[in-house]
């Protein structure tokens, strides 16, 4: 059951991680008890069933004991890493729930009011995760993509204010979409 978490052990920089090892008992139970309830409380939003919201707050935990060797303090925090596999739980029961519609009838029916799902609540995940995955690009390609994208500036305008030429703007926002993905990847978001 001792599990080594491989990508801190490959000798990243940087402060020695304040977060709970999730391949022990005690710190999953840490982990739980810090963010715990705030993942049930999303899976609530999303799915309107107290059930569904119980199995899914399991299976984040299951998943994260499972991977404790894959999460890497210097990526992304705890709890952004939690709520990145809570979300692709979460989209793994909405999905079952469509192809199996039957199966949510077999539970209690959800509360009026409490059934709808929360775009507000996948916003701000989304805005969590893209912002980790921005921290790990290079200043230059976060800058371009910052520029370009969230703030919806013309390449002309971004490479005049840099100084540089407009093709090396272009190069920037592209690579630094390569590397936004990879950053997404690794941080196990899926599409």
């Amino acid at each position: 059951m001792a599990r080594r978490r491989g990508l801190r052990a490959a000798g990243r920089e940087g402060p020695p991680p304040a977060e709970p090892a999730l391949d022990t008992e005690t710190g999953l139970r840490a982990a739980y008890g810090a963010h715990g309830g705030e993942l049930y409380r999303f899976a609530l939003r999303q799915l309107g069933d107290e059930g569904g919201a119980q199995e899914v707050v399991q299976e984040v935990f299951l998943r994260a004991w499972r991977r404790a060797d894959a999460y890497d303090p210097s990526v992304a925090s705890l709890r952004v890493w939690l709520f990145a596999i809570a979300r692709n739980v979460v989209v793994d029961e909405l999905r079952r729930l469509t192809v199996r519609p039957w199966r949510r009838q077999l539970t209690d029916a959800p509360e009026s009011g409490t059934d709808t799902v929360g775009p507000a609540d996948d916003t701000l995940v989304d805005t969590w995760l893209v912002e980790e995955a921005l921290r790990r690009l290079r200043p230059e390609h976060r800058q371009a993509i910052v520029q370009a994208y969230l703030r919806g500036r013309p390449h002309a305008e971004i490479a005049a204010e840099a100084g540089v030429p407009i093709g090396t703007i272009r190069s920037r926002v592209f690579y630094g979409l390569k590397a936004l993905r990879l950053a997404m990847d690794e941080m196990g978001v899926e599409p």
